[in-house]
């Protein structure tokens, strides 16, 4: 007999509204690719839109420091997004610098990130998954995350970690609490 509702695994009855009042701006960090060659760009689209969150831009910027911290500066300051997420530049090339154009605009780094996203690379890649400088935490009251450029990284920090935690990160960006499941500190 069919005629089952359609809902997600999992899912609360309210999650959809919540993640659609949730914008994101997408960023490719790439000195190389273009709107028809940018894959990790389009899965961060696909992955994130297909989860509920509203995608507000997307834009391609070179890996030049000023450029991606201007970035980071319009998110807070033009109220462009309540989260930014990135992929490209976060390995040891190099011309990789996005961690180093991210990491002193945060005001809170989650060090937690990128060990999560290391540890489950390392199932998919070995130990060159410690080449990877994933990074997320708080900049302008705003979440950031910086992933890897290559499509298969960006898929899995999407549906192992960003898509999960990014409802609740931007409530306690907002003052929020939100549920907490922890009774202690962390940090």
């Amino acid at each position: 007999m069919s005629g089952h509702a359609h809902h997600e695994p999992n899912a609360r009855p309210d999650q959809s509204a919540a993640r659609r009042a949730i914008r994101v701006l997408t960023v490719t960090i790439s000195d190389t690719r273009t709107s028809g060659t940018d894959e990790s760009g389009q899965t961060l689209r696909d992955l994130l839109g297909a989860a509920g969150f509203t995608l507000v831009e997307h834009r391609i910027v070179a890996d030049e420091p000023a450029l991606i911290a201007r970035i980071v500066r319009e998110l807070s300051e033009r109220d462009l997004a309540d989260a930014l997420v990135t992929t490209g530049g976060t390995g040891i090339a190099p011309r990789d610098r996005t961690f180093e154009a991210l990491e002193p605009l945060l005001e809170k780094r989650l060090e937690g990130f990128g060990e999560a996203f290391r540890r489950l690379s390392w199932d998919e890649v070995g130990p060159r998954a410690v080449l990877s400088r994933a990074v997320a935490g708080v900049a302008g009251g705003r979440f950031v995350a910086a992933l890897p450029g290559s499509p298969r990284a960006v898929k899995l920090a999407l549906e192992k970690l960003l898509i999960p935690l990014l409802e609740h990160a931007v409530a306690l960006c907002r003052g929020g609490g939100g549920t907490h499941h922890h009774g202690g500190r962390a940090g």
